[in-house]
């Protein structure tokens, strides 16, 4: 068994507090995309975010975080500690061009390892990784101590890099991590949606 999270709960302030995952993009929502991708890979699909109310109608269970205050540590946290099965790929809710096949290569390359994350030339993607539960003690240990950064983990984990010629051919556009972080960046994601399918 396998299982995905959706990090929705992001305060987004540069975008104004509106949820990002809930914004249209071409005929669907961006959540909706995800979650479209997500159930054809794995058994399990939940949503983490505090306003349970907001997501409710999207059709699957909504989590709110365990740990509050811990940013997107505090998701993948909340992830790991809900989900029913020992590995879970967690995606971040503003990153509507991630791909089934990717996902995949994602999720099978994080089978034998406590962590399998992508590494492209801006860093890590660690909202778009798989993580195994052996995780979630370091990470709620990390929290408490308030190191939040979710790449910093690495050094605690065994894991595998997803390097730039692994992802190059499920990326031919450069958009796979493409993310929504600003009014423009959602311009932006209107024109790219309009030429490349997610």
């Amino acid at each position: 068994m396998s299982t995905a999270a959706i990090l929705a709960g992001g305060q987004a302030r540069r975008f104004g507090g509106r949820p990002k995952a809930l914004l249209p993009l071409g005929h669907q929502r961006i959540i909706d995309r995800l979650l479209a991708v997500l159930r054809s890979l794995v058994d399990e699909v939940f949503i983490v975010a505090n306003d349970r109310d907001r997501y409710r109608a999207c059709g699957v269970p909504v989590r709110a975080d365990i740990l509050s205050n811990a940013g997107p540590l505090g998701g993948v946290h909340t992830a790991l500690s809900n989900a029913h099965s020992a590995q879970v790929l967690v995606v971040a809710g503003d990153m509507p061009f991630v791909t089934a096949p990717f996902l995949g290569y994602v999720l099978q390359t994080g089978r034998s390892v406590d962590v399998a994350i992508p590494r492209t030339e801006e860093g890590y993607q660690p909202l778009c990784a798989s993580y195994r539960r052996s995780c979630t003690d370091v990470i709620a240990r990390r929290i408490g101590v308030r190191t939040l950064k979710v790449s910093d983990l690495l050094s605690e984990t065994n894991r595998h890099e997803v390097g730039a010629k692994e992802i190059a051919p499920f990326d031919p556009h450069g958009t796979l991590f493409f993310n929504i972080n600003t009014p423009a960046d959602y311009a932006r994601a209107l024109t790219l949606a309009a030429y490349y399918a997610p």
